[in-house]
């Protein structure tokens, strides 16, 4: 279902979305930048989050006109107001839902979601593991900083177990879900995780989500500093960073620590991974264990093994792409089927044809029965 915007096709991406000319002015952080008013508390990760992403949405060389920005309901979900796009703050967790129609009908735009932990994870989080397993168009930005932050808050699906808070004063009680295995496990095409305070690393991570065809999913770890200030602080600490960060590149061994200290991740006999010191690899011969990453692998097991590596201890937190493969798109397919169909019909129905169709023989009325709707003194029944 193509629309023609009357723009050349050597003006559009690869993926339909029209692009700029070659005589079209380059753009800059400041055309995707809005007259509103930020507003979010000082301090808080989203800025650092909008900063990157007005600044590498340029780098796209898209038209601001067919990029659009859809949000839930949330601190993160501002985020349309401020950027110089087309956008829809939509309703509690239903942003997925929301962006798969606009995909979906609209081939010419690059469709964005913008959620957070509660967002997403709790009253949305049947729209996230559809959109995902369906593998729609889109690029889907999930801000966790483990509580809800809008509300004054209460626990989120991410908080730690035994998170205080308004709605849990003597603890939080709850498994914390982790998004990206979650993501995994519904086969999602693109996983990564990124950090709000590591804006080379953000930048990069962002720029892969974008180029991707298909459901890319993006955790960013985003400080709250007002509800669950400090959540991260074990992973942004320089002294710390080094000994728990687990940097993910493609095709070279998963490491975590300096090089005096570093530890390699192997294939445990059991059938899990585990981190041993980098000295007992060639000690013990195990170099047919390690494990390379390589995110372009078809099945995820591996990459969901990685993932487990993460807890609340944040002892070895992974970072980076987790995965990123290709498969036939959702909007893709859908717009061939409607296609095919207008094909077989003989082109598109005219409105003598759309009339014929909508009075005919496959209509149905609702009678009612008079006996069944008055009541027993003969007036007609209240409802």
């Amino acid at each position: 279902m193509s629309i023609d915007l009357g723009i050349p096709t050597t003006a559009r991406g690869t993926d339909g979305v029209p692009a700029l000319g070659e005589d079209d002015a380059r753009q800059t952080k400041r055309d995707f930048t809005s007259d509103q008013e930020v507003r979010w508390c000082p301090g808080c990760g989203d800025y650092a989050i909008l900063a990157a992403v007005q600044g590498f949405l340029p780098e796209l060389g898209l038209r601001r006109e067919n990029i659009v920005f859809v949000s839930g309901i949330g601190c993160s979900s501002r985020f349309p107001y401020y950027l110089d796009t087309y956008g829809m703050h939509s309703i509690h967790g239903r942003a997925p839902a929301i962006a798969t129609g606009l995909a979906t009908s609209r081939e010419d735009l690059s469709v964005w979601v913008v959620t957070g932990d509660g967002d997403a994870l709790s009253i949305g989080g049947n729209h996230l593991i559809h959109a995902l397993r369906r593998n729609v168009n889109m690029t889907i930005l999930l801000f966790n900083n483990k509580i809800y932050g809008l509300t004054k808050g209460q626990y989120s699906p991410t908080s730690d177990p035994g998170t205080v808070t308004k709605s849990s004063p003597m603890g939080s009680l709850d498994a914390p879900f982790n998004p990206v295995s979650l993501a995994l496990g519904a086969e999602a095409t693109f996983v990564a995780r990124t950090m709000d305070s590591d804006r080379k690393h953000l930048t990069s991570v962002l720029k892969a989500a974008a180029q991707h065809r298909g459901t890319s999913l993006v955790e960013i770890y985003q400080n709250c500093p007002i509800f669950n200030d400090g959540a991260f602080e074990l992973i942004k600490d320089r002294d710390q960073q080094q000994a728990r960060l687990v940097h993910l590149v493609d095709g070279e061994p998963v490491t975590a620590g300096d090089a005096e200290a570093r530890q390699v991740l192997v294939r445990g006999e059991s059938g899990g991974v585990e981190f041993v010191p980098e000295g007992e690899i060639s000690a013990k011969g195990w170099a047919d264990r390690v494990v390379v990453h390589d995110p372009a692998a078809p099945d995820p097991s591996q990459a969901f093994a990685i993932s487990r590596l993460d807890s609340t201890a944040m002892t070895h937190v992974p970072m980076g792409i987790f995965r990123d493969v290709e498969r036939p798109t959702y909007d893709d397919q859908v717009r061939a089927q409607v296609s095919s169909a207008v094909e077989v019909a003989g082109g598109p129905a005219d409105d003598a044809a759309l009339t014929e169709l909508l009075h005919g023989h496959d209509t149905w009325s609702v009678l009612v029965d008079p006996s069944v709707t008055e009541a027993e003194d003969g007036g007609p029944e209240e409802s």
